[in-house]
């Protein structure tokens, strides 16, 4: 070897080429051919269209037991356990849902006495006479009236319902109210004073905070109102509101006669009828909240207000002797002649 040559360096570069591609190849384990392009393309379109069949897969290798680590062996104590506790407690529940539900439907009466404290209307038989009016009072207390029982009811009467201080007057008249035949009232004879039934004042004798009465009204009546009657309303009697005539209340009487005028667009138009108002005529023959209860338009309506407020009348009058407020309706015409 040593009477060899020494290689050109061309030579050199073509062995270590040589070498390098034996060493890639024999990384991969076999030996690298290569391949026109075209045949590489024909190989992956026939792969692709008629692929080769291969032999079928034969199994060599042979299944060994495992042993099943999760598998546990029942215990019958724990389960027998189990159940018996679960049926426990289901059965508990079902016992106290079934106990309530019959509690729930066999409740027991309860014994309560039934108060009524709703607003009290003023029940009678049907009779000519209408239900209307009230009354009011007190003694300018500071303290709610004493709860009490009703004073006597008589027509006109002269002494007012009152708190009894005195125990042997040197003359003694009953108070009484002014209330309309027929009509039952809230009361408690059994109470030892004349007061209201529905006070909470059962201790102090007390007329309340209006004046000459028992209430915080006036007019020598017992409640809110105004006259000698009951509750609120006006000009005694019972039942609320004004009085209606009839019965015993006689109709305001009109003192003058103002005639209505016509609106520009009612004139122009040619137009007429009839309108209706509705108002109030006090104690002293004045008119109080008119309203239209049936409507002409144009502007009439508003014309028929104005002439109704300048009305006076003589007022309506109970059994011919106290004025007192009642309601009634006006017509109001209005003719083109």
């Amino acid at each position: 070897m040593e009477n060899e040559a020494p290689m050109s360096e061309r030579e050199s570069q073509a062995a270590a080429s040589v070498i390098r591609g034996h060493e890639f190849d024999g990384l991969l384990g076999k030996a690298f051919e290569e391949k026109p392009i075209w045949q590489g393309l024909y190989e992956s379109i026939r792969d692709v269209f008629f692929p080769p069949h291969l032999p079928p897969l034969v199994l060599t290798s042979t299944p060994i037991p495992v042993p099943d680590r999760m598998a546990v062996k029942p215990n019958p104590w724990a389960i027998g356990i189990s159940t018996g506790v679960n049926l426990a407690v289901l059965g508990l529940l079902l016992f106290l849902g079934v106990k309530t539900l019959i509690n729930a439907v066999n409740k027991p009466k309860e014994n309560a006495t039934s108060i009524d404290v709703g607003v009290w209307q003023p029940k009678a038989p049907k009779a000519g006479d209408s239900n209307g009016g009230g009354g009011g009072g007190g003694e300018h207390s500071i303290v709610d009236p004493i709860k009490g029982h009703l004073p006597k009811i008589e027509k006109d009467p002269i002494v007012p319902p009152q708190v009894e201080t005195v125990d042997k007057p040197k003359i003694a008249m009953e108070s009484a109210i002014d209330v309309q035949k027929n009509i039952t009232l809230p009361d408690n004879p059994l109470l030892p004073t004349i007061g209201v039934k529905n006070s909470t004042n059962v201790t102090l004798a007390s007329g309340g905070q209006g004046s000459n009465g028992i209430g915080s009204g006036s007019g020598g009546g017992m409640g809110s109102g105004t006259g000698d009657g009951y509750g609120p309303g006006y000009g005694g009697g019972a039942g609320g509101g004004l009085y209606r005539v009839g019965g015993g209340v006689s109709a305001p009487v009109a003192l003058n006669n103002v005639e209505a005028e016509f609106s520009d667009e009612a004139r122009r138009a040619k137009y007429q009828g009839v309108c209706l108002i509705s108002l109030i005529v006090d104690a002293q023959g004045n008119p109080q909240n008119p309203r239209v209860i049936r409507t002409l338009g144009m502007g009439l309506d508003e014309k028929a207000l104005e002439a109704v407020r300048k009305y006076k009348f003589r007022p309506a009058m109970k059994d011919g002797k106290t004025p007192v407020p009642v309601m009634i309706s006006v017509e109001v015409n209005f003719r083109l002649y």
